[in-house]
């Protein structure tokens, strides 16, 4: 079930590739913003329509009062309060004849009309065409209705499917039995058309605009995932036999230093599997002795002869041991690649010399010295150096004359760290300074020396874990000075340890 699940889902994320959903969110934002940006704009513009529609129906109230007062239209004070009905004892003889005037004097609002009633009957009309017929029996009841309490009436009303926006003021000459009403409405739809017109022509830009956006975003997130998809293909290819791919580096971005972290990536890889071949090769190779040796002694034994028995056991088993020490020693160059293997820390440099000194002058036939001491704090494996400097002194006995004195040191020289061993062996001719440090290297003049050579391989495998490098000062006849020249506080903090500061010296 988990399985089927999990087959689900790949076979979704295949479905729908990383520039189809970057694409899709892309056009979602967009196509979100056009439309909120169009929808805040419909609504503003919306009431600010609105808003002169009741600013031009006030204007109508205004003429009304100002024409049934007696009084000129821009008088001051036709801002005051509507009256509750406009009455007025004036020459007007009778409603009727006030109501006639009103509509004859008002000019209806742009896009609207006007309409006089006298006692709920639509009795007059503007003597010309006007956008807006008013004379609808259901828009005069409406009106009737509205205004039956004598109040000015500023509504809406919606008649025949068409939105109406109307003021209705009552009229009536005292004395007089009618009751008129003046009205005054706007077509608000029609005011309306213009801006949905302009909407209509956003909404067609704003359609092109995300299928531009579609169609540029398509480019350039394929141009942007390029480096991704050749890392997938080279990845694809790439096996333990071809680790030389690498993929090109592009632009000056965050997937080019993505290709550049994988690139450097391979590098790794295809360094530790050559590592490996050649750990495989030469294993193989220094095997195939003592295995030939066993092989050759095993087929040859006389099981009916004790010495000859004997005799053989006793090489096999020297043969073994010499395979178990050599595999020791390819475990320990192993350990020494592996940077993760390595636990610096905070050391005092003098209290490891002494330490090392100490260590190394119980190995051989020797008059082991103790050089300079350097005084201070490194960032340093103790371990791991204290196994490279003891590799660099085995290696000084074994290939010194018996009795000869080596030297033991170490020196601080600003952010340099060297330990170092100096012999007085028959030093080591230049065509084999390059050799000694390869795995299961000599100079000729050591063969028949008892080891694996593998012993500055891995002084020198641990030192570049750390940083640093071997140095070597040596002359035939004069002897050698193996160095391990390391960086005092290299992936240290640049602080040091709090009470450790007083412990250092001169080096």
């Amino acid at each position: 079930m988990t399985s089927g699940r999990g087959e689900g889902r790949a076979r979704a994320r295949r479905a729908y590739p990383v520039r189809v959903r970057i694409l899709a969110a892309i056009l979602a934002v967009t196509a979100l913003g056009l439309l909120a940006a169009g929808g805040i704009a419909f609504a503003l513009q919306q009431n600010r329509i609105a808003s002169s529609i009741d600013d031009e129906l006030r204007q109508e109230f205004a003429t009304v009062r100002a024409l049934v007062e007696g009084r000129s239209p821009n008088d001051p004070q036709d801002g005051a309060a509507a009256p509750e009905a406009a009455q007025v004892d004036t020459s007007f003889p009778t409603t009727d004849d006030l109501v006639y005037e009103t509509v004859r004097v008002v000019t209806p609002p742009l896009g609207g009309g006007t309409l006089g009633v006298v006692d709920g009957e639509a009795r007059f009309i503007p003597g010309f065409t006007t956008p807006l017929r008013l004379d609808s029996p259901a828009f005069i009841d409406e009106i009737s209705a509205a205004t039956k309490t004598g109040t000015t009436v500023l509504d809406t009303v919606t008649l025949d499917g068409v939105e109406l926006r109307y003021l209705a003021i009552p009229l009536r000459v005292e004395g007089s039995a009618s009751e008129g009403v003046f009205v005054a409405a706007i077509d608000v739809d029609a005011r309306l058309d213009d801006l949905r017109s302009t909407m209509l022509v956003y909404a067609w830009v704003a359609a092109a605009v995300v299928l531009l956006v579609g169609v540029v975003g398509w480019f350039v997130a394929g141009r942007l995932l390029h480096p991704l998809r050749s890392l997938q293909r080279t990845a694809a290819r790439i096996s333990a036999g071809a680790l030389d791919e690498r993929i090109p580096v592009r632009g000056n971005d965050d997937l080019s230093e993505l290709t550049e972290t994988i690139n450097a990536m391979i590098a790794r890889l295809e360094e530790a599997f050559i590592g490996q071949r050649r750990i495989v090769n030469d294993v193989r190779h220094e095997l195939a002795t003592p295995v030939t040796i066993i092989r050759g002694h095993v087929e040859l034994i006389d099981p009916l002869d004790p010495d000859d028995v004997r005799q053989s056991l006793e090489i096999v088993t020297d043969e073994l041991n010499r395979m178990s020490a050599l595999i020791a020693q390819i475990a320990h160059l192993a350990d020494a690649e592996r940077t993760t293997a390595h636990r610096p820390r905070w050391v005092d440099i003098g209290d490891l010399t002494r330490a090392v000194f100490e260590k190394a002058r119980v190995i051989g036939d020797h008059e082991w010295r103790l050089d300079s001491v350097a005084e201070g704090l490194v960032f340093i494996d103790p371990s791991q150096i204290t196994q490279a400097w003891l590799q660099l002194a085995d290696n000084s006995a074994k290939y010194s004359p018996s009795g000869t004195p080596i030297e033991v040191g170490s020196a601080l020289a600003g952010d340099e760290l060297r330990c170092w061993v100096a012999d007085n062996g028959p030093g080591i001719p230049e065509s084999a300074r390059s050799r000694i440090f390869e795995r299961f290297g000599r100079a000729e003049s050591s063969r028949g020396t008892a080891g694996s050579g593998l012993g500055l391989s891995i002084a020198g495998a641990i030192v570049k874990a750390h940083g640093g490098r071997i140095g070597l000062d040596t002359e035939v006849g004069r002897g050698s000075v193996f160095a391990l020249v390391l960086p005092r506080n290299a992936g240290a903090s640049q602080e040091e340890p709090e009470g450790q500061e007083d412990e250092r010296g001169g080096g």
